[in-house]
């Protein structure tokens, strides 16, 4: 599997390989490629996609628990 998935994203196995354990990131172009070959709402892939790169970006932070409550509530704000 990791081989046809590498094809179609042209990229080598070892990248997939390292997409596949959150050693590298997924592309956002490559979502509508992945949605197609696993037959995944394009929606999911993209949360699953902005949720990782949030998560790496507070990662270890002493208060990313409580920057994450307080965007909470800055985009429940928006949205209504």
């Amino acid at each position: 599997m990791q081989r046809e998935v590498a094809a179609k994203l042209e990229v080598d196995t070892a990248y997939v390989s390292k997409m596949e354990n959150g050693t590298k990131q997924v592309s956002r172009s490559w979502l509508p490629i992945l949605s197609e070959m696993f037959d995944v709402e394009m929606y999911q892939l993209e949360v699953l996609w902005l949720a990782d790169r949030v998560l790496q970006q507070v990662q270890g932070e002493a208060h990313a628990l409580s920057a994450m409550r307080l965007v909470l509530k800055k985009l429940d704000s928006q949205v209504r």
